[in-house]
Formats: C-alpha cells, structure tokens, sequence
C-alpha cells in the first residue's frame, strides 16, 4: 500500500493514474491531487472517509490503495518547560521486526514555537559531544518520514485548523536539527522541505525553516540553491586541531574550506545570514582567545552566532562551560558586531536538549536481514 504522505501532487497524480481500480478521468487527475494535498497539508486527513469534499465512490476507491499513516508514537515526554519530545516508530521494511525509531522534539517559547525533526536514523557522524553521533547509521528518512514529523506534532498539539478558525500557530519553525546530517540525505530532505513550505499546504516560509550541517562542504552551495532554507553552522572550534576532535568531518573538509563555502553560500545577506552553533565546552573551546579567534574567522560572513550551553548525557567527556565564561565570550562576540544570544537549555530533564537526540535502533547486516525473513517466511 502506498503512503501519500511526502509525494510531490505530481506523484500523487501519477499514482491515481496508474491504479486501475480507482479509475479517475484523465481530465480529473490533477484536481484529485490538489484535493488529496490539501486534506493531508491543510486539514490534517488520516483518513480517506473524512475527505467529504471527495466523491464518495472516489473515497471507497482510495481505501484500499493508499495509507495516510503516520509513524507511531512509542512515548511522548514533557519537560518541566513544556518542550515535547516523541519517539516515533517508522514502518518496518523488514516482516517480524518493529521499525526503526526517531526523535521529534517540540519547543514552545513567547513568540514561536520550533520543531526539531530528524533526517536519518543514527547518524554517519562521529561528533565527539553529540549523543547521536554515538548511534551508528541505521538508514536516511525518506520525504514523507520527514514531512510526517510534522504532521505527528500538529497532531498531538490539536493544532489543525477548523476551516472557521483563525487560530494562532504553534509550530512557527521547523529545524533540521535532529538526528543524522540533512545535506547526507540531501534529495530526501530537498523534497520534504519544499512539501512543509508549499503556500498551499503546511505553508511554513523557507525563512523559517533552517538546515543544520556538521560541515558537508560539496552539498552547501546546492542547499542554497535548490532547497533555499536558512542555513545553520556547527562549528564549535576555531582551529582544524580541536574542530578534528569535536567534529571529525573537518579532517576532511577543513575549516578553510568550510567557510569558504559559506561565503559563498547562494543568497547569504544581512537578511539572511548564516546561523554558526557553537557549543560551550569548558576548558576546550571557551576561553577569550577563542571568541576573538571566532569574530576574525567570521568576517565578511553575514553570521549570527548561537553559543549553546552543552547538554551533558551518560557517559559523555566533556563538562559545560562556566556561566561566567559564556557571558564574557558572549560580550567578545557582542562587541564585534554579532548577534550572540546563548540558548537556553530547554527539555534537559526529558534528554530532549540539543545534541541528547538517539534512539535505540540498530542496523541489521545483511545476514541478520535475511535470517529475519527467513523466520517470518517459516513462521
């Protein structure tokens, strides 16, 4: 059964067209999408029977065919501050064993309201303070796993509209901050953004939604080009020696050539500047030597620098740095000219803080795979 959610109103067509038993005109083809798209992306339809505005013989036809179904949500947490954090569960590729899961988190503030989404299950990066970089791969998400995300946390926070209603919005922005590197996936993550940011849909502007890269250099300027969002850094250090540590893509796109590209990133200007993450580690990357180092690295970048307060998790080598310390790297920054707001740690409580994010999926090897449908085929 094919689920519509993440497909292109193209391949929605196309599908209807090719599914002989539904049987839609030729001529009908691309109202039917239009239709589809806006019960999934405006009124939030997990169902075929809800879509009244659908012929009802069309209806009983797409039952069968397709699925609207969403990842499951195996726990739902809320932090003392209100952040959410869901495990999700997606569809098993493999028969007898569950899927694999990821983690959405939802952080509610004053003005806005950010949902932190993943791109992979695991991740291919090693990041020596990141909680994800500690699971290994598991695979990339496609569109639709993506997009659904979203579609979980409008579910959950009853925020799809009454066509009456003029509600205001909870979820504002939407972040590729969450598990896996989104530029590793790059035309997964392309077609789910430009689904959250369609005007007839989810209708979230690329200027709210930010892709966040470890440091992919080759994929950057086709990020600016052809996704278009906003574009956030993680540095960390300023030198290739502790960078090589923190982040070990920079032993193979070095911090020369990592800014290089983003100075060039496509349509980088004081109005869309570049976010570069910094997470504070005592002893490591904190000093003032540091902060003046960053301000030299970054000019002539329209940049805003996010210092972020590090998240501990078990096990993890490093301590956050002291108060006092991030506020006068703070002023170092400040005083050059830059935004430098330090994030608020949100969801510490729950592990749902800025680089907290793993799940407990494990990649199956090959023999593993097929000793699993082998069982399922006997069974």
């Amino acid at each position: 059964m094919i689920n519509l959610i993440g497909l292109t109103r193209e391949e929605i067509a196309h599908e209807l067209e090719i599914n002989t038993a539904i049987d839609i005109p030729q001529r009908q083809l691309r109202m039917r999408a239009n239709q589809l798209w806006h019960w999934i992306y405006v009124r939030g339809g997990r169902n075929f029977d809800g879509m009244t505005t659908i012929a009802k013989e069309v209806r009983s036809a797409l039952e069968p065919a397709f699925s609207l179904g969403r990842p499951e949500i195996v726990t739902q947490q809320i932090s003392n501050d209100g952040t959410r954090k869901w495990l999700l569960r997606l569809a098993s590729s493999v028969p007898g064993r569950p899927g694999p899961e990821v983690e959405a988190v939802y952080i509610p503030e004053e003005t806005r309201g950010t949902l932190c989404v993943s791109s992979q299950v695991g991740c291919t990066l090693t990041c020596s303070f990141c909680h994800t970089g500690t699971q290994r791969l598991v695979r990339n998400l496609s569109p639709g796993e993506i997009v659904a995300q979203l579609l979980v946390a409008k579910d959950a926070l009853e925020e799809w509209p009454d066509p009456a209603s003029k509600q205001t919005r909870l979820i504002t922005n939407v972040v590729l901050m969450g598990m896996g590197e989104p530029l590793y996936n790059f035309d997964n993550v392309k077609q789910a953004i430009h689904t959250m940011s369609d005007d007839a849909g989810l209708s979230i502007s690329k200027r709210r939604i930010t892709l966040s890269t470890s440091g992919v250099v080759p994929m950057i300027e086709r990020c600016g080009n052809e996704i278009g969002s906003m574009l956030a850094i993680s540095l960390h250090a300023v030198n290739d020696e502790i960078r090589n540590q923190l982040v070990p893509i920079n032993k193979k796109y070095p911090l020369s050539q990592l800014l290089d590209a983003c100075k060039n990133y496509p349509g980088v200007s004081n109005s869309r500047r570049i976010t570069f993450e910094y997470v504070m580690l005592k002893g490591i990357n904190d000093s003032l030597a540091d902060a003046k180092e960053l301000v030299r690295l970054l000019k002539g970048i329209p940049a805003k620098i996010n210092l972020i307060p590090f998240n501990p998790w078990p096990g993890s080598p490093y301590e956050c740095s002291d108060w006092e310390t991030i506020e006068n790297f703070a002023e170092v920054v400040y005083k050059a000219g830059y935004a430098s707001p330090v994030r608020t740690p949100r969801g510490r409580d729950i592990m749902a803080a800025c680089g907290q994010l793993k799940s407990a999926s494990m990649k199956l090897s090959v023999n593993q795979r097929r000793a699993l449908e082998k069982a399922s085929a006997n069974s």
